[in-house]
């Protein structure tokens, strides 16, 4: 998972009101002045699946019910905690790779870690090559020993539902049946390289692919769960995608600012953990909600 940058949520409003108002002009078969006389029909506009698509997820944004109360929120020392009616509601977790090394995860779980996610593997983002990630079996192995929760996350570039099934079943084929505490989470991000393969995707077909990933995973018996920063999760049609929780990196906020019900936030890419040599991403999961 890579350095994030925080999407300004005005941005996001615009966006928005910017759909409602093109989904509507178009149903009312366009703008055109009031005459005195008798009425006459406007022409009929039929919507494409785009269109629709992008009407339904401008009404889930819109629609937003925030399900947690961030007064609740507290940064301890560099790590967030989630309160409801007094209790901890939360737990502290980080996301790591090949990149953090070799990690101490005895001396990580003694630093008040409760969690992990650890990658499996990547796609290349120029000839998609799908590799395993080198510490893969050494952190699933040592983090579960320590006593975290574990989940599995894949770095996805793929261009087609074909692709992300291809990473799904590569995932399951590395699990080899060991069971997980927490969810698969499909990661799928724009790559500041030129000539990315997957950055042109489009976001029918990046819906596609993150369903064809999810439902491939949920087929092996595991939980599926979709990562991204507020521009990655938009290039979805998230009302398509309502079966699957949520799990946003937001940085440099107080709180969560997306118009989105999420499971976990990943709120720094800076962390300091014992165990863990140099930064490293921290997250917190929200209980009641996963």
């Amino acid at each position: 998972m890579s350095l994030r940058t925080a999407v300004p949520l005005a941005a996001v409003v615009v966006v928005v009101a910017l759909v409602v108002w093109a989904i509507s002009l178009a149903a009312s078969g366009g703008c055109s002045a009031q005459q005195d006389g008798p009425a006459t029909d406007s022409p009929e506009v039929e919507l494409t699946a785009e269109q629709l698509a992008d009407a339904a997820d401008a009404q889930l944004l819109a629609s937003f019910a925030n399900p947690y109360d961030w007064d609740g929120l507290a940064d301890e020392g560099g790590r967030m905690v989630y309160y409801e009616d007094g209790q901890v509601a939360s737990q502290t977790g980080v996301d790591v790779s090949e990149h953090q090394g070799w990690i101490d995860w005895n001396a990580v779980a003694g630093d008040g870690v409760d969690f992990a996610y650890v990658r499996v593997g990547n796609r290349g983002f120029t000839e998609g090559v799908v590799s395993v990630d080198d510490y893969f079996e050494y952190n699933l192995g040592a983090a579960s020993e320590a006593g975290l929760d574990v989940g599995a996350y894949f770095f996805s570039q793929a261009v087609n539902a074909d692709e992300a099934r291809e990473e799904a079943q590569f995932v399951i084929d590395q699990l080899n049946g060991r069971e997980l505490a927490l969810p698969i989470a499909y990661d799928h991000e724009l790559v500041a390289a030129e000539g990315a393969r997957a950055n042109a995707v489009d976001r029918a077909t990046m819906t596609e692919c993150a369903k064809a990933f999810c439902d491939a995973v949920e087929a092996a018996g595991y939980s599926a769960v979709i990562y991204g920063n507020l521009h990655d999760l938009t290039r979805y049609h998230l009302s398509q995608l309502t079966a699957y929780p949520l799990w946003l990196a937001e940085y440099d906020v107080a709180a969560p600012t997306a118009p989105l019900s999420i499971v976990m936030w990943q709120y720094t890419s800076s962390g300091t953990v014992a165990g863990i040599d140099g930064a490293v991403d921290m997250n917190v999961r929200f209980t009641g909600a996963l």
